[in-house]
This record gives C-alpha cells, sequence and structure tokens, in this order.
C-alpha cells in the first residue's frame, strides 16, 4: 500500500494537473500583490501619523511656551 502511494504523483500528468498547478500559481501572486498593497498602507499610515505626532508635539510646546495666552482666552 505504502509503494503504491509513493509511486502515484502528487498532480495527475494529465490536463487537469496543469489547470491546478496554474490555479495555485494564480493564487499565490494574487496573495503576494495583496500583502504588498496592504504594506505600502501601512508605510502611508504611519508616515501620515508621525506627522499628525509631530504637529501635535510643537502645538504642545508652543502652548507651554506662552503661558499667558491661555489667561487672555486664546487657545
Amino acid at each position: 500500500m505504502l509503494a503504491l502511494l509513493a509511486a502515484t504523483p502528487a498532480l495527475p500528468l494529465n490536463e487537469a494537473g496543469k489547470y491546478v498547478a496554474g490555479a495555485y500559481v494564480v493564487f499565490v501572486v494574487l496573495l503576494v500583490v495583496y500583502v504588498a498593497i496592504m504594506a505600502s498602507k501601512l508605510q502611508r499610515i504611519e508616515k501620515e501619523l508621525r506627522e499628525v505626532a509631530s504637529f501635535a508635539e510643537e502645538r504642545k510646546a508652543g502652548e507651554e511656551a506662552a503661558p499667558g495666552r491661555e489667561e487672555a482666552g486664546v487657545k
């Protein structure tokens, strides 16, 4: 029984095997493209988040440098 299983190919050698292999290749390519798109979006979001954080830090530092603004009612 084991010898029979070891002798049989993983994919049939007729036409169907080519289509199954092609489908796997297409699936892997689509998966790689999806991961690449998600990685680029993540990089863009991280860049924008860093910019927003730096703006917030600059604003916080500016408010600490001018404490009289709060007393005058300017925010």
